[in-house]
């Protein structure tokens, strides 16, 4: 299985005001394809919405949201399958990232970072599949390899959506759907303030948004599966599954003292 029609077809992409995100929709629209944008800020929305329909004659549709709350997945597939508008892939890339010791972190926060992070992409995920979409793209994180001490509930999320994705991946072999799973490394987005983090161009694996979204659609292409953008990044994600458990822990605490 080989091949993806994008131009004249609808997608769906969270957290689409900025980062990875706004990346995806740029790509997508400049393969013709009509993008229903989602993010919480509606007026950058409102503005890269106008850029696309005016830069690539795709249609597009606005769809402010804060997908934190409860029922907000299924509110944002109802809006963004209104008027009969059918999507043919969803982007599952709305979260985000907490840093800082586990029992000093806010817990509501972090609990709100889980349906984030994991119950929405599980459930539009579900409401995509029961509609017929046959492309999903679900943005989970080299994070969700490990645990990582000093984001416990972040790099746990991430191996929540990593596992379900690539389970959902398997249960649909043979169909015509293409489930993709991307696990970005260090990015240089909004991402990385909120989380309380930071990169630099000497962190080591670091992408650019359009370098992790070419790896994904380039996967999409060629029928789906998992990928980590960057070799360095690839290489990090065998090393931590054949390492002795305590070792990687260690590694780990000792690399996120470079990411402050």
């Amino acid at each position: 299985m080989g091949g993806w029609s994008y131009a004249g077809r609808w997608a769906l992409v969270t957290g689409a005001s900025a980062g990875i995100g706004e990346a995806f929709a740029r790509a997508l629209a400049g393969r013709g394809m009509h993008v229903a944008l989602s993010a919480r800020r509606e007026d950058r929305l409102r503005e890269l919405a106008e850029e696309l329909r005016s830069a690539h004659s795709v249609e597009t549709a606005v769809l402010p949201a804060d997908l934190s709350g409860p029922g907000a997945a299924s509110g944002l597939w109802s809006m963004a399958t209104a008027g009969g508008r059918s999507m043919s892939l969803l982007v599952n890339n709305a979260g985000f990232g907490l840093r800082g010791e586990f029992t000093e972190l806010p817990l509501d926060r972090q609990q709100e970072m889980l349906r984030l992070n994991c119950a929405v992409p599980m459930e539009l995920m579900h409401l995509a599949l029961a509609a017929g979409t046959t492309g999903i793209i679900n943005v989970a994180s080299i994070a969700g390899y490990q645990p990582v001490p000093t984001m416990a509930a972040y790099s746990a999320s991430k191996a929540f959506l990593l596992t379900l994705s690539e389970a959902v991946a398997e249960e649909m072999r043979g169909t015509s759907t293409r489930i993709v799973t991307v696990n970005p490394g260090p990015v240089a987005t909004e991402f990385q303030r909120v989380a309380g983090t930071s990169v630099t161009r000497r962190t080591l694996g670091l992408r650019t948004p359009e370098q992790v979204v070419g790896a994904a659609l380039r996967t999409l292409e060629a029928g789906g599966g998992t990928v980590v953008p960057g070799l360095t990044n690839r290489l990090s994600a065998v090393v931590v599954r054949v390492a002795p458990r305590s070792l990687v822990l260690k590694v780990a605490k000792k690399m996120m003292k470079s990411f402050r």
